[in-house]
């Protein structure tokens, strides 16, 4: 395990076992002011996530000892700590897996290491941008859209009195939507509010966290309750006058 350079900048957990993928990452990373922690198992990765509290892990998904998908799942349940899944397995579902177990990025190798850095800005900018807004909103009491409410002071989220688990950005997409309540959210405004304007990814991002969302709330797509679809332009999540109850403001 190579330890982080410094003190002060900002630390990158890197879980990959291919020395000629590390070694130039490392140096991209070291360039542009990041202090990188090299893990090249799910045994060392564990242990430095313990050790050095890193701000965003770049996790391949083929271990030696095992799978990365299994790692952002302890991550997730460990806290906010933002994640980017680096891999070869490129198709479809294992993006979609990726996404849905909390995975912040998807990024296919081969790839540059400039690129991955800038993705690794792209997003620690918006994490810390979520987090300023989480503390503005904390004070503003929760939101409540037929069973649905949201406590953005707990960043906890119930469906008829009964808890949901949500990945990061099921939460923040679901604050968009009830936060506009009755409105429509488009899709570029979502991408750039949960995401980031400089996104690199597909939109399909944003159709798979919604129909996440609508499975863990109960929602039929063919009929939904909760989060209705504007083809073409976003989606809308119900308003109060729909279930002739009041709402608050996340």
């Amino acid at each position: 395990m190579i330890p982080a350079m410094g003190t002060g900048r900002r630390r990158v957990l890197l879980v990959e076992d291919e020395t000629g993928i590390v070694e130039p990452v490392v140096a991209a990373l070291e360039r542009e002011g990041f202090g990188p922690v090299v893990a090249g198992t799910l045994g060392d990765a564990r242990a430095a996530f313990e050790a050095e509290a890193p701000d965003i892990v770049l996790l391949d998904v083929n271990l030696p000892d095992g799978s990365g998908f299994d790692f952002c799942r302890e991550v997730r349940r460990a806290g906010d700590v933002p994640v980017i899944m680096v891999t070869a397995r490129g198709d479809e579902m294992d993006r979609i897996v990726g996404l849905e177990i909390g995975a912040d990025d998807y990024v296919v190798k081969p790839f540059s290491a400039r690129e991955l850095v800038a993705r690794v800005r792209a997003v620690l900018r918006r994490f810390e941008a979520t987090a300023r807004q989480g503390e503005h909103a904390a004070g503003a009491g929760p939101a409540e859209v037929g069973g649905v409410r949201l406590d953005t002071a707990r960043r906890q989220v119930t469906l008829d009195g009964e808890p949901v688990e949500l990945s990061r950005k099921e939460y923040e997409l679901l604050a968009l939507l009830m936060r506009h309540a009755g409105a429509v959210v488009t899709r570029e405004q979502a991408i750039e509010e949960v995401w980031d304007t400089n996104w690199f990814g597909s939109t399909k991002t944003l159709d798979v966290h919604i129909s996440g969302l609508r499975k863990k709330l109960g929602d039929d797509p063919a009929a939904p309750a909760y989060i209705h679809t504007a083809r073409g332009v976003g989606f809308r999540f119900a308003g109060p006058d729909e279930f002739g109850a009041g709402a608050g403001t996340p």
